[in-house]
């Protein structure tokens, strides 16, 4: 027997079958569901520093159990001293199984880890059915040595699911787990 995680199971068992009673879907294919989380961090000093890249590219990679890939600049900007093809940034998109254990981690492990947490914002939508979450410090995941940090830094996580409308991804996101804010 072959794992599956936590998640994903219950996506397939319950969230389905209450998605489909909500919002009266005639055919299964109908349900939204999660395709992708891309966790990306802007490391904007890495123009002075290259080392600020390397950690970065280590923290995700920890974090997300998947190596991390690291993000070029598009154009030169005089202002900032930064030129064409310059690293700024990590990201990491994750998929499938890894997917749904970042999803199942950062709900039960690390979002209760944050000072005075109460829940997130639901107005991260994009009205298509994305939401984006931003994250202010990276040591709230477990994965992360607080004593080897060299800087405390931040994070965005998009979540991008096939639903068409903003209200069926809140509900999505919802009955996976998300903790949002209740008005």
């Amino acid at each position: 027997m072959s794992y599956v995680p936590r998640l994903k199971a219950e996506y397939k068992e319950r969230v389905i079958s209450a998605l489909t009673e909500e919002f009266s879907y005639k055919n299964v294919m109908q349900v939204p569901k999660l395709e992708k989380i891309v966790v990306s961090k802007g490391v904007g000093d890495a123009i002075a520093d290259k080392k600020l890249i390397d950690y970065a590219l280590e923290e995700l990679t920890k974090i997300t159990g998947q190596k991390a890939i690291a993000t070029m600049s598009k154009k030169d900007v005089a202002a900032f001293k930064l030129r064409k093809g310059m690293p700024i940034g990590v990201k990491v998109t994750l998929r499938g199984d890894k997917m749904y254990e970042f999803l199942d981690r950062l709900v039960t492990a690390s979002l209760p880890r944050v000072r005075d947490f109460n829940g997130i914002k639901a107005n991260g939508f994009d009205g298509r059915g994305n939401y984006n979450l931003g994250i202010t410090e990276q040591i709230i995941y477990p994965e992360i040595n607080i004593d080897q940090v060299k800087k405390i830094s931040g994070m965005d996580i998009a979540f991008v699911t096939t639903a068409n409308t903003d209200k069926e991804a809140k509900s999505l996101l919802g009955e996976l787990g998300l903790p949002f804010k209740k008005n």
